[in-house]
């Protein structure tokens, strides 16, 4: 069987394609992120249609290519749940029994006492809220109590949110250190999330000292794996955070997609083996999870026209695929439990190969497992399923 030099893995966040069938049961029924937003006017993705999205199932205006260039398909979730760390944890080989707990009414009072307790302040906020939004609500009055604003969101996530002058990050990391020890069990959320913010109120700005405290996947996952066998790994974007850094040799933050995708070209500069694992986090955080239909449609058109410049070596793999769904045309603000798509292209992958619906995101972390001389314990591998011939 044919094996790859380099994989260049790259996740583009929240792009759905189609409701799974039980998103019922989370609120998503009808949610298709890639479907609504093609939908509601004509987008021009002809490179990712070239290779095969259009096949996976038809999308309005784009065209329907005879003799796409690469391999195609979509897979479900098979983890309960729709967050980032559920997606990219069953890509690597975990799949969740029970999914990371959710607190849309805010944490219950017995944490928050004991929290603020273990801290020496009391706290503000205790709510799902946007971050943007939260500190414009209540950051005057924590720069006056010093209370820090503890919120959530429609992910598995305890941020806290302080003004670099009146608590210093130091002491905001190490608050976000304390409340990570303390949820354990039902309260074992995916995400700490530290949110330092500046400037004066009315015009409060989030810091780039945002620091992610993930709970640590179980060992054995895809990139502890390719670390036993040496093989190296170049993370971009929330990559890194998402898997607190393990079996990665190289990391790079991203500020945002266009950042990204130029530090993925840098990277496949610097490493010609092993694995690039990207994830442009933009259509999520900046238009999905504000509704923002046309920013997400601009934001796929800037991804498709970046898609040629991947200069790939003949024993390069390419894979696109996505974590969940984020419909910015529903009412909803929050993920979608939805299926991903998945595009595989390369020199040496089959041309028009249909891998069908996949049982689980894992598939994905299994065939890249194999190509590396590795076994995960979840997953079925399509690497033989790609081969020419």
């Amino acid at each position: 069987m044919h094996h790859f030099d380099r994989v260049i893995w790259i996740v583009l966040d929240s792009v759905g394609i189609g409701a799974m069938p039980d998103a019922g049961q989370y609120g998503d029924e009808g949610s298709d992120t890639l479907g609504n937003i093609c939908n509601r006017g004509k987008l021009e993705l002809p490179n990712l249609s070239r290779l095969g999205l259009t096949r996976i199932k038809p999308l309005a205006g784009l065209p329907s290519i005879d003799h796409p260039a690469g391999a195609f398909g979509k897979c479900r979730l098979a983890s309960p749940g729709k967050d980032t760390t559920t997606g990219h944890w069953e890509m690597a080989g975990i799949i969740l029994e029970k999914p990371f707990p959710l607190f849309p009414h805010g944490f219950p009072p017995d944490i928050v006492s004991e929290f603020e307790q273990k801290i020496g302040r009391k706290i503000l906020g205790n709510k799902a809220a946007s971050g943007t939004e939260i500190i414009n609500e209540l950051g005057e009055e924590h720069m006056r109590t010093g209370s820090p604003i503890v919120y959530t969101s429609a992910d598995s996530v305890f941020q806290v949110a302080a003004h670099v002058d009146v608590i210093p990050l130091a002491e905001l990391y190490a608050m976000c250190e304390t409340a990570r020890e303390m949820l354990r069990g039902p309260y074992e959320v995916g995400r700490v999330i530290a949110r330092p913010f500046e400037g004066a109120p009315g015009h409060f700005e989030r810091t780039a000292d945002r620091h992610d405290y993930a709970v640590p996947p179980p060992p054995g996952m895809l990139l502890d794996q390719l670390a036993e066998r040496h093989v190296p790994v170049y993370a971009i974007g929330k990559i890194s955070d998402i898997f607190l850094g393990r079996g990665i040799t190289h990391s790079v933050k991203t500020k945002n997609n266009e950042d990204g995708m130029e530090k993925t070209l840098e990277a496949m500069r610097q490493q010609p083996a092993g694995l690039i694992f990207v994830n442009l986090v933009d259509f999520d955080q900046q238009y999905g999870h504000r509704n923002d239909v046309d920013g997400y449609a601009r934001a796929l058109e800037a991804a498709d026209r970046w898609i040629p410049n991947l200069d790939l070596k003949p024993n390069d793999l390419l894979i696109i695929t996505a974590d969940h769904g984020c419909d910015p045309t529903t009412p909803s603000t929050d993920h979608s439990r939805e299926y991903t798509p998945l595009l595989v292209y390369g020199e040496e992958v089959a041309a028009d190969r249909n891998l069908g619906t996949r049982q689980s995101l894992a598939d994905i972390g299994q065939t890249v497992a194999e190509n590396f001389g590795a076994a995960l314990q979840a997953g079925k591998s399509f690497l033989p399923d790609i081969q020419k011939g």
